[in-house]
């Protein structure tokens, strides 16, 4: 990663090269290599009604395809954008935005000032720079100035909805509500077949949405947290579950799909399969930096939206090469299968003198299936890492941090990983948010795998998550229990695999 305090246009090491290149270390000692009781060498020992769950399909395509190399677009100054840091070249992106159908908006070398939400609602748009050190768009004035929306806490304070979403560079589409068929029997956690309503709209290589809602009763709430949730006496049946999966076989009225079952189908639960169509997907932004006022932080719930980038019901889009400095907010995944890669915040601003950090989220996940890989914090969020609202299916990988927050902000986020992690001085690791009487923090099978950090770090609190979630390799000096919960005390520096997201797809795609 780029040194502290400096910027520099650094193309990431793929996941691939640096697998490897960790396998050779790891054969070099391999008398101290240890493996996971729920892995094994190479996956021998993962069930798929196991309590580690499958990873592999975070990201772009699922994993399955490399982030695209888009063909050089038109550029912003063809639309008269300076970038000279005094003009507002605000009308210059918008109108590029609205004349670009597809492809790429290139943003040459310079210092753009903005001064309203770069919105892309179409597929196919990418907003691209000439690296982080030579393309800067600067944004002087907040969301909330720019577009007002209030609302308030869970507590009835006044505060403003952009404290903790949206984004001046802004992906958002529409998620489909086009029902295809009920699901008419039960089916447990970790099968794929399914016995549905009619088969009249479906066929094989489909992509579907399984869908369930809880009900007042808060009873997929519990579920979520695998029987043990705490208090959710506010959650008043807000919960969902969804499972976005490829059909592989139609028989009569049954389905197969192509991955295991994160949670039962129930009909108390009202499961149905809806046709996946988001409309917004293969949009991007890239190889630029986004830059906000060196103005102190003002501290939690006082943030008016300094904030980069919010993915909203889009898919199969990315942001890379990134450098957000001085943010409110970073990024705020709400869509699916998405990709952030080699991605660093930075700060110049003072801090809250109340919480000593410069920025309320860091990277906040309520979507599915989205993949974070390559960071660096050379600051701190009052929540650096946060997945909530159910979200599920998350990958945080292969970063590092001043002093990360693994911030789990209850209303049942489950199944979520966090792999191959720095966390740096690990003081705060297990510090969360969120409002009260909405469950613990951590949901069902949340899984914590090859987390370094200078404090050695114990199984967290009671309130933090079930007993069902999963501590490997964590630097630690207790001992390993394995008796109900999960805690496996294998030294980070010796676990094979390093990045158990990473080995999961490898095997998934049959890759060595």
């Amino acid at each position: 990663m780029p040194a502290r305090g400096k910027v520099f246009n650094v193309a990431p090491m793929p996941r691939l090269k640096i697998t490897v290149l960790l396998l050779c270390w790891s054969l070099a000692g391999v008398a101290d290599a240890a493996v996971s009781g729920l892995w094994g060498t190479n996956g021998e020992l993962w069930r798929a009604d196991g309590r580690l769950p499958d990873f592999s399909y975070a990201g772009y395509h699922r994993g399955e395809q490399p982030l695209p190399d888009v063909p050089e677009g038109v550029s912003v100054k063809t639309f008269g954008a300076k970038g000279d840091g005094v003009a507002d070249d605000t009308a210059a992106f918008l109108e590029a935005l609205a004349t670009v159908k597809k492809g790429a908006i290139e943003v040459p070398p310079g210092r753009y000032v903005i001064t309203n939400i770069l919105q892309i609602s179409r597929s196919g748009i990418v907003l691209r720079g000439a690296g982080p050190d030579k393309t800067v768009l600067f944004f002087p004035r907040p969301l909330q100035a720019v577009k007002p929306d209030w609302n308030k806490t869970t507590t009835g304070r006044r505060a403003s909805n952009y404290s903790w979403a949206g984004g001046f560079v802004w992906f958002k589409g529409d998620s489909s509500e086009n029902i295809l068929a009920d699901v008419i029997a039960p089916a447990e956690r970790g099968e794929t077949w399914l016995q549905l309503s009619t088969n009249a709209d479906l066929r094989a290589g489909q992509c579907v949405e399984i869908r369930e809602t809880d009900n007042p009763d808060n009873s997929l709430a519990v579920e979520l947290y695998s029987g043990d949730a705490g208090s959710v006496t506010n959650l008043q049946g807000v919960c969902r579950a969804s499972l976005v999966c490829r059909i592989v076989q139609i028989d009569g009225p049954r389905i197969r799909v192509d991955r295991p079952l994160r949670v039962p189908v129930r009909g108390q639960w009202h499961p149905r399969v809806y046709a996946f169509q988001p409309t917004v997907t293969e949009a991007g932004v890239e190889n630029l930096a986004l830059e906000f006022p060196h103005v102190p932080y003002p501290g939690h719930f006082n943030e008016m939206g300094y904030n980069g980038v919010a993915f909203s019901n889009a898919a199969d889009c990315w942001a890379r090469n990134l450098v957000i400095s001085n943010a409110d907010g970073g990024i705020f995944p709400g869509g699916r299968f998405c990709t952030m890669e080699n991605i660093i915040f930075d700060c110049g601003r003072p801090a809250d003198p109340a919480s000593d950090c410069t920025g309320h989220h860091g990277v906040d996940f309520t979507g599915d299936d989205n993949l974070l890989a390559g960071f660096d914090f050379h600051m701190k969020f009052i929540h650096d890492l946060s997945v909530e609202h159910c979200a599920a299916g998350n990958v945080i990988a292969n970063g590092h941090g001043v002093d990360l927050c693994f911030d789990h902000h209850v209303c049942a986020p489950y199944e979520n990983l966090y792999t191959d992690i720095d966390a740096g001085a690990g003081t705060r690791l297990w510090k969360c948010g969120g409002g009260t009487d909405l469950g613990k923090h951590c949901g069902a099978r949340g899984t914590f795998w090859n987390i370094r950090a200078k404090t050695p770090q114990k199984y967290p609190p009671a309130d933090f998550g079930p007993s069902s979630m999963n501590f490997i390799a964590i630097r630690t000096t207790e001992p390993s229990d394995v008796a109900g919960r999960w805690f496996e005390a294998i030294a980070p520096i010796n676990i094979v695999p390093r990045d158990i997201h990473a080995a999961q797809l490898d095997r998934r795609l049959g890759r060595p």
